[in-house]
C-alpha cells in the first residue's frame, strides 16, 4: 500500500482546512465579536484608511460587530473607493443554469431534499443545449453558473463532463456548483472547460453542521470543509465560498469563512476568490431561519469584507430584492445575477419543477443591466475567453 493509499484510509475526507479549524473556538468567537469597542472599531478604520496593510479576520470582527454600526457611513466610503480601485466601474453579469433538482441529501432547510415529495428532473444534453440557446435570447452573457442538486449517479463527473462540453460553444466562462468532488475530478473537469466552482459550506458550526444536514454525502463535515482544498490543488481557476445566513450566529459564520479564506490564499494562491452571502428565502422544505439578517446588516458585512480583501469578487444573486441589489452596486458588490430561473429547464419553458428557492428580483436581464449603467457603471457580460485555456 502507497502512503497515499495510507493516508487516505486513515483520513477518508482529506487533509485542509478541516484540520486547523478547531484551534479557533465558535463560543469565544462569538464572545470575542461582541466584546468589541468603538476605540476598536477606529483602530480597524484607521488602519483600513492607510490602505497598504491587510486587514486580519481579527480586525474584519470588529467590523461586523455592532459597535461598528454608527460607523457604516465612513466603512461605506472606504469601501467604494477599494472597489473602484481594482475592479473599476464595472459589475459582471452571470447566470445560473439549474440542471437537475434531484438529491440525495436530506437537508432540513433545503426544497431539493430528497424526502420532499416532488418529481425530480435531470435534464438531457439536448435540454442543455435548448437552454443555453434560450439563455442567450436573454441577453449576451457569456458566463454561465451550472447548478445540480448533490446525486452523483445522475450528476457525477462524467455527465458534468457532457455538460460542459455542451454549453462550452454558448459560454466561454463556465462554473459549477454541484457535489464536492475528488481532486482528480476537479482536475479532469478543468480540461473540460471548467473554470470556477462555487461551494457554500453553510455553516462552520461543526455540532449544529450536523443537524441540518442529518443524511447523504453532505452530512459528512470534514469532506465538504476540505472540498476547497481539493479545488486549489486541481488548480480550478476561480473558487466561490459561502455560508446559508439564517442557521448560525451570522457574525461567527462570516469570521469563520474570512480566516478560511485566508487559509486558501496563502495555500493556493494562484486562484482567484469568490464570496456570497445568501440569506434564507423560503422554500418547499418549509423551514425558517434561525437568525434573521437585516439589509443594514448585510450591507456592513458586505462593506466589512471589501475592506478585509480588496481583491476578492462579492457576488449578489436574484435572492435579494431590486432596490437592494442597485443600493449595493456603489458598495462592494461586483458581480450579479439576472433573469434567473432556479429549477431545471426553466428558460426554455415554466416546467412543473422544484424550485430551490424563492427568486425575489425578477427583472430581465436588460432592466438589471439598465439599472447598473444609471449607477454609472459598465455592464461586463464577459470574464473569461478559450484564448486563456
Amino acid at each position: 500500500m502507497s502512503k497515499c493509499e495510507e493516508n487516505q484510509k486513515l483520513n477518508p475526507f482529506g487533509h485542509g482546512f478541516a484540520d486547523v479549524i478547531g484551534q479557533w473556538d465558535w463560543d469565544e468567537t462569538v464572545a470575542a465579536v461582541d466584546a468589541t469597542t468603538s476605540a476598536d472599531v477606529e483602530r480597524v478604520l484607521a488602519k483600513a484608511s492607510r490602505g497598504g496593510k491587510q486587514l486580519t479576520p481579527e480586525d474584519f470582527m470588529c467590523l461586523i460587530s455592532p459597535a461598528a454600526d454608527p460607523y457604516l457611513e465612513q466603512m461605506a466610503r472606504l469601501a467604494n473607493m477599494y472597489t473602484r480601485e481594482r475592479f473599476g466601474n464595472t459589475i459582471s453579469m452571470y447566470i445560473p443554469m439549474y440542471v437537475s433538482n434531484a438529491c440525495t441529501n436530506k437537508c432540513v432547510y433545503c426544497g431539493f431534499n430528497h424526502d420532499n415529495p416532488f418529481a425530480r428532473t435531470t435534464l438531457t444534453m439536448e435540454q442543455i443545449e435548448a437552454e443555453c440557446k434560450a439563455i442567450k435570447k436573454l441577453g449576451p452573457f457569456d458566463n454561465l453558473l451550472i447548478v445540480s442538486g448533490e446525486y452523483p449517479s445522475l450528476c457525477g463527473v462524467e455527465y458534468l463532463e457532457r455538460a460542459l462540453h455542451t454549453c462550452r460553444p454558448y459560454f466561454n466562462n463556465l462554473t459549477i456548483e454541484v457535489q464536492p468532488m475528488r481532486t482528480e475530478y476537479y482536475e479532469r473537469l478543468t480540461h473540460s472547460g471548467l473554470n470556477g466552482v462555487v461551494c457554500f459550506q453553510e455553516t462552520y458550526h461543526r455540532e449544529a453542521y450536523r443537524r441540518y444536514h442529518p443524511q447523504g454525502m453532505k452530512s459528512h463535515y470534514e469532506w465538504r470543509l476540505n472540498g476547497f482544498d481539493r479545488m486549489g490543488q486541481a488548480g480550478v481557476h476561480k473558487i466561490g465560498m459561502g455560508v446559508l445566513i439564517g442557521l448560525e450566529d451570522w457574525r461567527a459564520d462570516v469570521t469563520m469563512m474570512a480566516r478560511h479564506l485566508r487559509y486558501l490564499q496563502r495555500h493556493y494562491w494562484r486562484t482567484r476568490y469568490s464570496v456570497n452571502f445568501p440569506r434564507m428565502r423560503p422554500s418547499e422544505s418549509g423551514y425558517q431561519p434561525n437568525v434573521v439578517l437585516t439589509d443594514r446588516e448585510l450591507a456592513r458585512l458586505t462593506v466589512a469584507f471589501r475592506l478585509f480583501d480588496h481583491d476578492v469578487d462579492i457576488s449578489y444573486s436574484t435572492r435579494e430584492t431590486p432596490r437592494f441589489r442597485d443600493n449595493m452596486m456603489r458598495l462592494g458588490v461586483t458581480s450579479m445575477s439576472a433573469g434567473s430561473r432556479t429549477e431545471p429547464g426553466g428558460y426554455v419553458s415554466t416546467p412543473d419543477a422544484l424550485e430551490q428557492f424563492e427568486v425575489s428580483d425578477e427583472r430581465t436581464p436588460s432592466e438589471v443591466a439598465a439599472a447598473i449603467e444609471r449607477q454609472g457603471y459598465d455592464v461586463v457580460w464577459k470574464d473569461w475567453d478559450q484564448i486563456f485555456d
